[in-house]
């Protein structure tokens, strides 16, 4: 772990940018596992912040801004895979109803658009809130000393 954690940051990038990748074709450009991924990568993030900054109010920005690059590699990697389909919407003989998505709305033309939506810009927005949820998952932990777990309704 502190070979990882004494990486620089374009290496650390290099490697997200790859298990993004990983991530997307696991799910076939359904970006689910990126999501999942904005998990430990909020973690380690904090891990990683942890090395320089002590203090809890320097601490707290920096984990946001480090969400912020690993949900844009997300964004971009959708619009390059869900982008070409925009063009759906402008053909004459268009067949949305058999594109292959799921009809979540009554209207094969209003399931594409939610759909479009829910892919390129709901998605990377929530691997940014999971990745945050990590940070402050890992925070919790860091900021209790005595590292002891106990149940709500123990008696």
């Amino acid at each position: 772990m502190s070979k990882i954690l004494n990486l620089k940051p374009l290496w650390l990038f290099v490697i997200y940018v790859i298990l993004d990748i990983l991530c997307i074709g696991m799910g076939m450009g359904v970006p689910i596992f990126c999501i999942i991924l904005g998990f430990p990568v909020g973690w380690f993030a904090l891990k990683y912040i942890n090395r320089e900054e002590t203090s809890l109010q320097k601490v707290l920005p920096r984990a946001f801004h480090y969400a912020i690059p690993i949900s844009v590699v997300t964004l971009v990697g959708m619009v390059l895979i869900w982008g070409p389909a925009v063009q759906i919407l402008f053909d004459p003989g268009r067949d949305i109803a058999n594109f292959g998505i799921p009809m979540i709305l009554y209207e094969p033309m209003a399931s594409f658009i939610g759909w479009m939506v829910l892919m390129v810009f709901i998605s990377p927005f929530l691997q940014f809130l999971t990745a945050i949820l990590g940070t402050y998952m890992a925070l919790l932990d860091w900021l209790n000393p005595k590292k002891v777990i106990q149940a709500p309704f123990s008696t």
